[in-house]
C-alpha cells in the first residue's frame, strides 16, 4: 500500500519553512549525485533559497 497525496501549500512560519528547505534541498543534492553516478549522467543543479542563496551542484569539475 503506498503513501496518500499530500497536499502541497507554502509554509507559513519563517523558521520551519528555512528547516524545510534545508532538508528538502540536501535530499535533492544527494540525488542528483546518486544519478550521475548510477546513470553516468551529466547533472547539472541550481536552487536559489527564498533570500537568494545560491546552492548548486554539477557532475563535471
Amino acid at each position: 500500500m503506498g503513501r496518500g497525496k499530500v497536499e502541497l501549500k507554502r509554509i507559513e512560519k519563517p523558521n520551519t519553512r528555512q528547516v524545510t528547505f534545508t532538508k528538502r534541498r540536501n535530499g535533492l543534492l544527494k540525488k542528483a549525485f546518486e544519478l550521475s553516478l548510477l546513470c553516468d549522467a551529466d547533472v547539472a543543479l541550481i536552487v536559489f533559497s527564498s533570500t537568494g542563496r545560491l546552492s548548486e551542484y554539477s557532475s563535471q569539475e
